[in-house]
């Protein structure tokens, strides 16, 4: 290698064959001389790379075409944000002859490589003499050429720098000094084989030299202070705990093999744990574990490595085993018999205590006492609790003892452990510990008592002023009546109600309502004083509660309503004030009954019916009382208005609604006047057309012409089959021939019109009957009256147009069809003024009032009726 040390990061020239193969090693650059801290290396050539130790080698097969090869190698320290450039070129090395070696006759021969020995191992702790050779290593190309031998890494350029070096010449690898395994298990260096122009016949050789334990560390354990815990009276075998320890020398090795003693223990006496050697697992030896004798144990233990070999090193611990306590000793009084008094009628005060003996640890569950009071407290006139920092039972009284019913109390007490009690081995089990305490009642002067102390008075809402809601009275212990005792109620509580001094009757001084004010709560406790002669008070308590009460009608939430031709149902919604059992289910009823035959009522659910007319009625404003009773029998009045209007939807309405006869319409005299005088003139009109047809003779005949208006009903819009229907009814027509019908009550005529000279009963020949001899039967006519029933015109017609329909089918010309055969084409959207049906004939015998309501559906009628 040639490198001028001028132009250290400027220009490096490197002499190599002219034929280089992948991975081969080209040459090595001093990168930290040019930069001591460059974090990234980087070649400008992609067939070459650069290793941090400034080593350079091919990354594929390569061959120098020219006489030189240059490329770059960058180097980047990005903290100091500097940047340094080396300049590199490959030139082609002259073939030579070695000048420090002579040719030797080439023998071809298989040799071992002697450049990849086997790690090397070196004794941890070795006491020399130093240098210490600890390997060689040579390369075979030393036969052919000059070799020179070098080495880098930790502990020769890193650190802990000079533990080793190489010799140039040899490759002896030597150590100066002896090395701890614990802190350096192990070295990684690299050795170089370079010929003295820089030319490296070998790849770099990574040797590793391993340190050789050495039993220089004793084991340790972990913690200084073991603590572990077993129940008393365990069985043997019980696992108490583990105590672990390590050794820092080499794993899996009999210098980390350990084993575990127990060295002594405290007290001396039988051994009550075993230690595993091997998992420092302890155990439960002794049978009997007893806390009350020895409450803890320490043991000294030890461990040593070379599995437990004299010779091993060793380390001691201590190991405390406290013993828990359980619940083997049961409590017992210290006194079997007690005595105590007591005032009657005192409450919550003590009256004495009790206290037992126990063995097992203070203050654990074990001991902790439960009282409990076995015979004599049926009334539960008495309480005994614990004194958790004595330990003892206090018996106290919480209801008022009375004298006169008892002078005496004989309690019995018994007495448990918090915990539930464990028989310990070989022991017997015991019984409850009792105790016995006589309580004396002693005799005082007492106030009344109110029997009961609480009185609930429930009082309807809404209840006069003064009525009597009750009576609370007190009783005097001493005597047992109330004589002499008077009554009265301590100022500031609620005035609701007041109490009778001397009987005790309680009366309302206020309407209650619980929609007012403090009464919303519903409810209100008030004291009463009760005083004898001595001045003796006692207290009782009055609950006074407002019983929610009937005072609401129910009302419809919404009368307003408009009812389209659909005729949908009407939901009505009530609402009540009240709360239950006085409000729903609402029952509804329709009060007027006239109306209640046109229109009903059905459940929908507690608050809601559905109103819906019972049949056809007409059109028109409906002002309909409804009845609601609520479920408390309230009934509450309302109107429902309903506009029965002919729409489709409601908007369409607008109010425009006639108002007809049908609905509660109340006709006052004029108007039934005028009827009566409209209906007498329509009689006097058709007496005189009956006249003028009696007096004429009806020549007209009933021409094919006027076939043609007749109108023939049909369902449907769309061009259909032949009909052959017999609801033809003929209409006065161009021909000034035809006839209009009169429908009267429920007798249905027709009334022919003079025409021009001829009678229906005039047309004869052909077969066909004359209307007249039809409604004779006979073939007589009738010319007085010149009426016709439906049925005798339907006999006339029907025969006579279903000729006149069979001589279309037969005529090729189709001249008939032109007067009798009309084509209906599909008109597509329906018209604004909707259908023309309801003009069409019915069968039912009707009245004709329909005709009163037709409007803009009669007008398409007649613009269709009068258009050829």
């Amino acid at each position: 290698v040639l490198s001028l040390c001028c132009e250290a990061c400027k220009k490096v020239i490197f002499h190599v064959p002219s034929e280089l193969e992948a991975d081969t090693l080209v040459g090595r650059v001093d990168l930290k001389e040019c930069l001591q801290s460059a974090e990234f290396v980087t070649s400008s050539d992609g067939n070459f790379k650069v290793l941090e130790d400034g080593s350079v080698y091919t990354t594929s097969a390569l061959s120098l075409s020219a006489e030189k090869k240059t490329f770059t190698i960058l180097l980047k320290d990005i903290q100091e944000k500097v940047e340094k450039k080396i300049h590199v070129s490959l030139v082609e090395e002259e073939k030579k002859t070695p000048k420090t070696r002579h040719s030797r006759d080439t023998v071809l021969k298989r040799t071992k490589r002697r450049w990849g020995p086997i790690p090397s191992v070196m004794i941890e702790n070795s006491l020399g003499p130093f240098p210490l050779q600890i390997q060689q290593v040579q390369s075979d190309t030393a036969q052919n050429y000059t070799i020179y031998y070098s080495a880098s890494g930790p502990g020769i350029d890193q650190d802990p720098k000079g533990l080793f070096y190489i010799e140039r010449e040899t490759g002896n690898i030597f150590a100066t000094r002896a090395v701890d395994r614990e802190q350096y298990p192990s070295f990684q260096i690299i050795c170089f084989a370079t010929t003295p122009d820089g030319y490296s016949p070998e790849v770099p050789l990574v040797h590793t030299i391993r340190i050789e334990d050495d039993n220089d560390n004793a084991p340790y354990f972990t913690q200084d202070l073991f603590e572990f815990c077993v129940p008393e009276n365990s069985r043997p075998g019980v696992v108490v705990g583990k105590v672990i320890a390590e050794d820092r020398d080499e794993p899996y090795t009999l210098h980390t093999t350990l084993k575990y003693r127990i060295v002594s223990q405290t007290p001396p006496i039988t051994p009550a744990f075993s230690l595993h050697g091997d998992t420092g697992v302890i155990s439960v030896l002794l049978p009997q574990l007893d806390r009350e004798l020895v409450p803890s144990y320490t043991l000294l233990v030890e461990v040593r490595d070379m599995a437990g070999q004299p010779f091993g090193l060793c380390t001691t611990g201590t190991v405390v085993v406290k013993i828990e306590d359980t619940n083997d000793n049961a409590p017992s009084f210290k006194q079997l018999q007690y005595e105590t008094r007591v005032e009657e009628n005192r409450v919550s005060v003590e009256i004495l205590r009790v206290s037992v003996v126990d063995l097992d640890e203070p203050g654990s569950p074990g001991s902790g006492a439960v009282y409990e009071i076995i015979r004599g407290n049926d009334d539960q006139a008495f309480e005994i609790t614990t004194d958790k920092n004595t330990n003892e039972g206090i018996l106290c009284v919480v209801k008022g003892l009375d004298y006169e019913t008892a002078k005496q109390r004989i309690l019995v007490i018994g007495v448990n452990n918090e915990a539930p009690y464990v028989l310990a081995p070989h022991s017997q089990q015991l019984s409850q510990s009792t105790c016995s305490v006589t309580v004396h009642v002693m005799d005082v002067d007492e106030g009344p008592v109110f029997k009961p102390c609480l009185l609930r008075l429930d009082v309807k809402e809404c209840e006069d002023i003064g009525t009597a809601i009750g009576r609370y009275v007190a009783e005097d212990p001493e005597t047992g009546n109330s004589e002499g005792i008077r009554y009265r109620i301590p100022p500031g509580q609620c005035n609701w109600i007041n109490i009778d001094d001397k009987s005790g009757e309680v009366r309302t001084v206020r309407v209650l309502d619980r929609d007012i004010g403090e009464m919303r709560r519903g409810q209100c406790n008030v004291t009463v004083l009760a005083i004898d002669r001595n001045g003796k008070t006692g207290t009782g308590t009055i609950q006074v509660c407002i019983v929610p009460g009937n005072k609401n009608f129910p009302r419809i939430t919404q009368t307003d309503y408009i009812m389209c031709r659909d005729r949908k149902p009407i939901c009505l919604t009530a609402q009540d004030g009240d709360e239950a059992p006085y409000s729903a289910p609402f029952v509804y009823r329709i009060t007027d009954r006239n109306l209640a035959s046109m229109w009903k009522l059905t459940p929908h659910d507690d608050n809601s019916w559905y109103l819906s007319p019972k049949s056809d009625i007409p059109y028109g404003i409906y002002e309909i009382p409804v009845s609601v009773i609520d479920n408390g029998g309230k009934i509450g009045e309302n109107t429902v208005r309903v506009n029965l209007c002919d729409c489709v939807t409601p908007s369409e309405c607008d109010g425009r609604t006639r108002q007809l006869s049908g609905g509660n319409v109340t006709l006052g005299l004029w108007a039934i006047l005028a009827m009566i005088l409209g209906s007498l003139l329509l009689l006097l009109i058709l007496i005189t057309i009956c006249g003028c047809c009696g007096a004429g003779v009806m020549h007209r005949q009933v021409t094919d012409d006027c076939a043609n208006h007749n109108l023939i009903i049909s369902n449907t819009e769309a061009p259909g089959e032949e009909v052959m229907d017999h609801n033809i009814i003929p209409l006065q027509n161009t021909c000034d021939q035809g006839g209009y019908g009169v429908k009267t009550g429920e007798q249905q005529t027709f009334e022919m019109v003079k025409g021009r000279g001829h009678t229906l009963e005039s047309v004869k020949g052909g077969g066909h009957q004359t209307l007249g001899s039809v409604k004779e039967g006979g073939g007589q006519p009738m010319m007085d009256t010149c009426r016709y029933s439906y049925s005798e015109w339907h006999n006339f017609t029907h025969p006579r147009l279903g000729e006149k329909v069979h001589l279309c089918r037969q005529d090729e010309e189709q001249k008939h069809s032109e007067d009798y055969l009309l084509s209906y084409n599909y008109e597509g959207k329906g018209s604004l003024a909707g259908s023309v049906g309801c003009c069409s004939d019915q069968h039912e015998e009707e009245a004709l009032d329909f005709l009163d309501q037709l409007e803009p559906k009669f007008r398409t009628l007649a613009e269709t009726c009068i258009k050829r």
